[in-house]
């Protein structure tokens, strides 16, 4: 019997609609559902390819235990109590923090997940946490707090009525208006705008699709689109074009900010980015002169040692321009669920690292760091680890480092649907459940949608028997390690009761699970209509629900700094920019003359499905592009095979000659290279690419966001026969 499920898709913030068909508890196809009133415009391969995972020849289909070489399928049971145990001595023998986790971005779009790792996390009492933003976020989740007083303050853009788009390293033409914030059909409304006389600006040292349809494409050299900006601020400043109003009511801090670029050289600034002083003089009067613009910044910016910077100096020119809560430009979201409030609700207590000294980001220490802290004896060392759905050894810097550091742990467990390269050293393999094997609710991420929407993702197909839900295997861990979740007392007590309460009565909605959460936000989320949302009405709307218009006036209310003002020159931020600033305009070290770049594809996520054929139908795999002047003057042809190295690692693939970077850029696409193992049958594991990040050197790191150089590291190219 076939049957059609409405939910969304949860591969990325987008949580585009899907229609899900299904006969006998198998996909049999996934479309874009055309009622979703809020994102049918935009749906990609990613999603109407996710039932090859589901259905993924190596799943891991059972709990499965590492016994020499190989593995052996063992009870839900066994592994519990042997993960529990081994825990507890290590705790026993070194303390909390011995006991590691790292969550990557599938994580990230489970609320569950999220919600009860971190309730295992506070009962364990480690601090030994990483995660995904020190690769790619960390720059704006420290720009957020400083300058709106919560990490989570992300705002959105008002696109259709915007005049000037100036988009600093990011692509909407293949990422879909996507990161942090999300608008449907984001890069159609952009160029719908262009069509009606607004102009697009993208900054970028790739000649990307989206730079392909702008009207002023600036090639910047790579990690210096901080100087680009400053200069930017300079010139507005200088010449008073900014917004007096917002500058005196809502911005504290002005006076740093102008002493700052007094102290700037614009010609200085011109070729540290190495774009014309006089376009930047034009882009900055144009951009100041429009009647609604907007600074976008993506992970382009971030992803580099000068990431925070010009993450902050984008916010600013918003800020100063009048761009804030207005028409055209970015607006704050407040969703159906007040995020900022209920994060606030959290408190942690800071930690720095036993090594390097630095403080968590965003409640997590930099990934760079990791390696050592597994490696190095002493309070504190990790000796046992978690990885929650990530892949860190391919998507962080110097995975080589890393790997071998991950060999020399006492107990790794790693929660994911196949064995992939940051698992091969793992001593337990524990199935997870696919998100179109549950229910969802990810109301922690409303605010982070152009217009306030709702969307309950309902389970298309029930999970294999043996496979478990992340937030149910951290529930087991806390019981069975006799550790209090969410270090609330009585509340493991009152989980087991509920499950024997429903296992004697035959019926399964008495046990605790993720809806009750998921009521209680509800509950106590933002009324609309001067009334909260019931639950019934959530599920009254299967193919999402658009609660009302989109509103300005809230940027205000969601402030959390002390004096409720939008804080424009943050001391540290300033302090860093004065360093840059001092220091000499960056040159290739000797022997490694081409920054390394990256690119967006429309159908891949990270290193999260790059090992799905389906998605890559012509088998390219990995490539480095060069400018075609590179290539000439290396004897490099189109379609050569060339080694890309640097003085941490080095990599074999073939050569694509093109203009699409500047020269001196090369493009090797991050994520690939990682290798899909076999636990069941010994299989020869499959690999598609090369992991481009054991190029990157995991040692140098932005001070502010911890960052490393994923998209600048120095790089030399020469033949593969050379």
């Amino acid at each position: 019997m076939t049957r059609t499920v409405h939910t969304f898709c949860r591969y990325c913030l987008a949580s585009c609609g899907i229609e899900v068909t299904v006969e006998q508890n198998r996909v049999v196809k996934i479309s874009a559902d055309k009622q979703n009133p809020h994102s049918w415009h935009d749906f990609c391969a990613k999603g109407r390819t996710a039932a090859q995972l589901v259905e993924h020849p190596r799943r891991i289909l059972a709990p499965m235990r590492r016994v020499g070489d190989s593995y052996v399928e063992a009870t839900w049971d066994d592994a519990i109590a042997d993960i529990a145990a081994r825990m507890n001595a290590a705790i026993e023998a070194d303390g909390p923090d011995a006991i590691g986790v790292y969550y990557g971005n599938p994580a990230g779009f489970s609320s569950s997940n999220i919600i009860f790792m971190n309730g295992w996390l506070d009962a364990v009492g480690t601090r030994s946490r990483y995660f995904v933003g020190s690769i790619d976020q960390n720059a704006m989740h420290v720009v957020a707090e400083a300058m709106y007083g919560s990490i989570l303050m992300a705002p959105v853009s008002d696109i259709d009525n915007c005049d000037y788009f100036l988009l600093v390293g990011t692509n909407p033409a293949v990422s879909a208006w996507n990161w942090l914030e999300t608008v449907p059909g984001g890069w159609r409304r952009a160029l719908a705008r262009q069509a009606q006389g607004a102009t697009l600006v993208v900054v970028d040292p790739v000649r990307t699709e989206s730079a392909a349809k702008a009207d002023v494409h600036l090639a910047v050299r790579p990690a210096q689109d901080w100087a680009l900006l400053l200069a930017m601020v300079k010139v507005i400043l200088d010449e008073g074009l900014e917004h007096r109003e917002d500058c005196s009511e809502l911005a504290a801090g002005m006076e740093g900010l102008r002493a700052l670029v007094a102290d700037a050289d614009l010609d200085d600034l011109a070729r540290r980015c190495d774009i014309d002083r006089a376009r930047i003089e034009t882009v900055a009067r144009d951009f100041a002169a429009a009647r609604g613009a907007m600074v976008v910044t993506h992970t382009g910016v971030s992803m580099h040692l000068t990431g925070t910077v010009a993450e902050w100096l984008g916010h600013v020119l918003n800020v100063i321009t009048g761009r804030m809560d207005r028409p055209g430009g970015r607006r704050y979201e407040p969703g159906y669920v007040d995020a900022i409030r209920m994060s606030g609700m959290v408190k942690t207590s800071p930690h720095r690292n036993r090594l390097s000294g630095r403080e968590m980001v965003a409640g997590a220490h930099a990934l760079s760091e990791l390696p050592d802290e597994i490696t190095t004896p002493g309070p504190g060392q990790i000796t046992a680890m978690v990885i929650n759905c990530g892949n860190p050894v391919v998507s962080g810097p110097d995975g080589a480092r890393l790997d071998d550091a991950l060999a020399q742990l006492d107990l790794l467990v790693a929660i994911d649907f196949v064995q992939r390269e940051s698992h091969r050293h793992a001593h337990w393999l524990l199935p997870a459940v696919h998100w179109l094997e549950r229910d969802d609710l990810l109301a922690f991420t409303s605010n982070m949608h152009d217009e306030p929407y709702l969307h309950y993702g309902a389970q298309a197909v029930e999970p294999p028997p043996g496979a478990r839900q992340e937030w149910r295997i951290f529930v087991d861990l806390a019981i069975a390690m006799g550790k209090p979740l969410f270090r609330a007392k009585g509340l493991n007590t009152f989980i087991k009761a509920t499950r024997r309460a429903a296992r004697l009565t035959g019926r399964p909605g008495l046990e605790f699970t993720p809806q009750w959460v998921n009521r209680l936000v509800l509950a106590t989320g933002r009324k609309f209509n001067g009334r909260r949302i019931s639950w019934r009405e959530v599920l009254a709307h299967p193919h999402g629900w658009v609660l009302g218009p989109r509103e300005f006036g809230h940027f205000r209310d969601a402030l959390r700094t002390p004096d409720k003002l939008v804080h424009v020159a943050p001391p540290e931020f300033v302090t860093r920019t004065r360093e840059l600033l001092a220091e000499a305009a960056p040159q290739a070290p000797t022997g490694y003359p081409f920054q390394l770049a990256n690119r967006r594809h429309r159908h891949s996520m990270n290193s999260w499905l790059n090992d799905l054929p389906g998605l890559h139908p012509s088998g390219k795999g990995s490539e480095v592009v060069i400018h075609p002047e590179d290539a000439a003057r290396l004897g490099i042809g189109d379609g050569d095979q060339v080694r890309v190295h640097s003085p941490v690692g080095e990599i074999e693939l073939t050569a694509s000659v093109s203009d699409q970077p500047r020269p001196g850029v090369v493009i090797v696409d991050h994520g690939w290279g990682s290798r899909v193992f076999d636990p069941r049958n010994g299989s020869a594991p499959q690999s598609f690419g090369v992991n481009r990040n054991l190029l990157v050197d995991a040692g140098p790191v932005d001070p502010l966001s911890q960052t490393s150089a994923l998209n600048s590291a120095y790089v030399a190219v020469t033949p593969a026969s050379g």
